[in-house]
């Protein structure tokens, strides 16, 4: 590999959210943080030369995207999932929940009501609460070791309130999180045109949130859901950014791709002066990412690919007792440790005080990540193997 992620690098000072917070957050210093969702691997290097290269140039100026910038994110999108999109969909935004959040903002009206579902990524149910309107959980299910969508119960989510006096429903969206965070699904194409046929016969609009869609862990194929239909393609808004994928999270860049100009309208509309502008370093970093970043993500996915199977070995010969979910995407893992008894808030304390180790608790994710933990295994082979010790040990005191 040209690229050595088993290096450990420090991260303590440079402002890390994952490292320099965990005094506040976990009120212990010596908890091994394995939460935030960024990587600890140095970003590849064509992404910090172009960095570098801008900024011999002495004036950081207020920037419009140019032509080869978003030819990059046309590129892409035709390379890595054979979606041909045009110049023009394509909206920069300062990070993909401040988008989502847009997009709610743009769609509904205070009351409304839109889908989630859950356990899924908590911003989710900020946002959408933060417009004034009512989050629907379309909770999946778990069913032959994998979480699948529950359709019956989507079509309730946009149907009328069985009262004594019916009252239209309201729901105007529903937010699909592909790959799935942090259950790991990648939704198959025959899964998105079930769920996507109940949303827009209703007259609802899809937000699809598809940061994690390139790191892939397994033998399945992203498929991007606005690239599925025509139909679909005019009712929904995709959130892309090459954030999880390039270790940029720090630079706040999302492309969001919208193909129906009136959504698109509304959605510039809504974002008005709010939302801010993405900075010229941002938007370099992207497009060299795109353009230049392959050799780095390739030997990366394969070193995701390694850590998972560690993880999956480790649990299964030394903490039998913690079941866990394989992800098909994300480095994010969800873990169930509902066989060692514990409520969601003494599950928290356990991993943080006596396995000394920083998840993320299950319960932020939806009622139904109550028993559950997410680990980020995007960190070199030996802080996994550290953190996996830890849990190891405080678990064989409880037997």
């Amino acid at each position: 590999m040209k690229y050595n992620f088993d290096a450990v690098i420090s991260r303590e000072g440079t402002g890390s959210m994952k490292w320099d917070t965990i005094e506040t957050v976990f009120g212990n210093k010596e908890i091994l943080p394995m939460w935030v969702a960024d990587m600890d691997f140095p970003v590849a290097e064509p992404i910090i030369d172009a960095v570098k290269k801008r900024l011999e140039h002495p004036i950081l100026g207020y920037t419009k995207p140019w032509k080869s910038l978003l030819e990059s994110v046309v590129e892409r999108m035709k390379k890595k999932f054979n979606w041909e999109i045009k110049p023009e969909w394509i909206v920069f935004t300062p990070g993909v929940v401040p988008a989502i959040s847009t997009a709610i903002k743009a769609i509904t009206h205070p009351g409304d009501e839109v889908v989630l579902q859950g356990p899924v990524y908590y911003p989710f149910w900020d946002v959408i609460r933060e417009n004034g309107c009512h989050v629907s959980n379309n909770t999946l299910k778990f069913e032959n070791g994998k979480y699948v969508m529950d359709y019956e119960d989507l079509e309730k989510k946009f149907s009328p309130k069985k009262a004594l006096f019916p009252k239209p429903p309201r729901t105007k969206a529903a937010i699909l999180c592909n790959p799935h965070n942090p259950v790991g699904r990648m939704w198959d194409k025959e899964e998105q045109i079930k769920f996507g046929e109940i949303v827009l016969k209703h007259g609802g609009v899809v937000i699809s949130d598809e940061i994690h869609s390139e790191i892939v862990v397994s033998n399945k194929k992203h498929i991007p859901f606005a690239s599925i239909s025509k139909e679909f393609e005019q009712n929904s808004i995709t959130c892309f950014s090459p954030s999880k994928t390039f270790n940029i999270a720090g630079l706040s860049v999302s492309s969001i791709i919208i193909p129906n100009k009136k959504l698109r309208e509304g959605f510039i509309s809504a974002a008005g002066h709010q939302l801010g502008k993405v900075s010229v370093l941002s938007l370099v970093a992207m497009e060299a990412a795109y353009r230049y970043g392959d050799e780095w993500l390739n030997e990366l996915l394969e070193y995701l690919k390694g850590n998972l199977q560690f993880l999956m070995n480790y649990f299964e010969e030394n903490i039998p007792e913690v079941k866990v979910i394989r992800p098909e995407g994300t480095y994010l893992v969800w873990l169930d440790f509902h066989a060692l008894g514990m409520s969601g808030e003494e599950l928290s304390k356990f991993l943080v005080e006596k396995a000394k180790v920083g998840l993320d608790d299950g319960y932020l994710f939806g009622p139904s990540g109550n028993g559950f933990a997410r680990i980020n295994i995007a960190c070199p082979r030996e802080t996994l193997k550290e953190g996996l010790k830890r849990i190891e040990s405080a678990v064989k005191d409880l037997r």
